[in-house]
């Protein structure tokens, strides 16, 4: 029960990233010229895969943590989150620094519309200011995770996108403010959580022992565990965006309405991940503790009850896409050729769950021991895997692209299940 008593506020909180997008969506979508909607649209798209791949500093802080609770050694855990929070806003300063070629060159690469892509640019280098704020939020969420409080996450979620759908509504409906003024509730919203992220922070430290080391949180060589552990966790980020970004321009290269049917099969895939994700972020708490303290036992223990939740989850999203799938496109669809596009896919969809849940769960197995040179490596050979598979079955069309897809996703989790037995039989007993 400990694993559902953590997953259950991080899947709740996941459901909150959607609800925002949809009331974004809609505030802007309610404007006179669609133009504001193209141009949120692509800013929004560029900040997703830019913090995404920042991500490391969430998972990475995770793992260092739980393992440092599994040693009873409160001054790591309070020097952990030093480290990461100094990262985190050298990053993010860094971010600002460099925003006008940063954004540009993704704006390039989105290659939309020129009057979307201009309104594109004002918003993104208004939510840059934002990315301090983010990137310590990520690095906090972390910390907390890895002490096994993970209705930290909801509330600090909750709140950052409650301040943002409100001032979202002040901003455009009230005020008569366009794209612009959604960016700004952003970073207002970004900044309210990091200082009510702040104050619990602070009132957690006095719940702990030890003490800040000086030499700890500003000699470079001590960051070498979470360079090692950070690094590897963006490249094993960037090798997964380069797989949804190709996933993503192919399906493009097919038509509108095959690119428009792929967008709302990959919305089954992101519901899916809301469930497994909490589950594998709990997995990344307990597992780090049991192995901080060498409890094996613990640490069995852990991923055989994270498996039978991610397992049965995984077969209940497969029967309700399999039932139900039809009225879950007909709700994010009104166009009747994307729906039966979408639809003649679905089978994939009813497969994908127990293909894709190993390396859920995996992942979240491997960022509680630290082990992440093996994540990275699992996204590569799945590439080595995808993009020949891709190749060979082009004259498939988009089934072809589906089923290269459905292998990098099986050879990946095959990857990792060879890791963790290989490693059971070994390190981790």
């Amino acid at each position: 029960m400990r694993i559902w008593t953590l997953a259950w506020p991080i899947i709740l909180s996941n459901i909150t990233v959607p609800l925002l997008g949809l009331v974004d969506t809609a505030v802007v979508g309610h404007l006179p010229d669609s133009r504001y909607l193209a141009g949120v649209t692509l800013g929004a798209t560029l900040f997703s895969f830019l913090y995404w791949g920042f991500g490391f500093l969430r998972m990475g802080t995770t793992g260092l943590v739980a393992q440092a609770m599994g040693r009873a050694s409160d001054t790591d855990v309070r020097n952990l989150l030093g480290q990461s929070l100094i990262m985190a806003l050298v990053i993010g300063a860094l971010l600002i620094v460099f925003a006008s070629p940063l954004v540009s060159l993704g704006l390039w690469l989105l290659d939309g519309s020129e009057v979307a892509t201009d309104l594109a640019r004002e918003y993104a280098h208004i939510r840059l200011w934002s990315a301090p704020a983010v990137l310590a939020n990520y690095a906090i969420l972390g910390w907390f995770l890895g002490q096994q409080n993970s209705r930290v996450t909801l509330m600090i979620l909750l709140l950052t996108n409650s301040v943002n759908i409100v001032l979202d509504l002040w901003f455009v409906v009230g005020l008569d403010m366009t794209s612009n003024g959604v960016a700004w509730a952003s970073v207002i919203a970004d900044y309210s959580a990091l200082a009510f992220g702040s104050y619990l922070v602070l009132r957690q430290l006095t719940l702990l022992d030890g003490h800040f080391l000086r030499e700890r949180l500003f000699a470079l060589a001590a960051y070498s565990a979470l360079f090692n552990v950070n690094a590897n966790l963006f490249v094993r980020t960037l090798g997964l965006l380069f797989a949804m970004a190709f996933f993503t321009a192919q399906g493009a290269r097919q038509g509108d309405t095959v690119l428009a049917a792929n967008a709302v099969l990959l919305q089954f895939i992101m519901l899916t991940s809301y469930a497994l994700d909490g589950f594998a972020h709990a997995a990344e708490s307990l597992i780090g503790r049991a192995y901080g303290r060498q409890d094996w036992h613990e640490f069995a223990a852990t991923v055989r009850a994270a498996a039978g939740f991610s397992f049965w989850t995984a077969v209940a999203a497969g029967v309700l896409f399999a039932l139900g799938g039809n009225g879950l496109i007909a709700l994010l669809t009104s166009l009747e050729e994307v729906r039966a596009t979408a639809a003649h896919y679905l089978p994939w969809m009813v497969m994908m769950p127990l293909i894709a849940v190993w390396s859920y769960l995996l992942d979240g197995v491997f960022i509680g021991t630290t082990a992440v040179r093996e994540m990275r490596n699992s996204i590569f050979v799945g590439l080595a895997a995808y993009l020949p598979a891709w190749w060979m079955t082009q004259g498939l069309g988009n089934h072809g692209l589906w089923f290269a897809f459905m292998l990098f996703t099986l050879v990946r989790s095959a990857v990792l299940i060879h890791y963790y037995r290989r490693y059971r039989r070994t390190y981790w007993r």
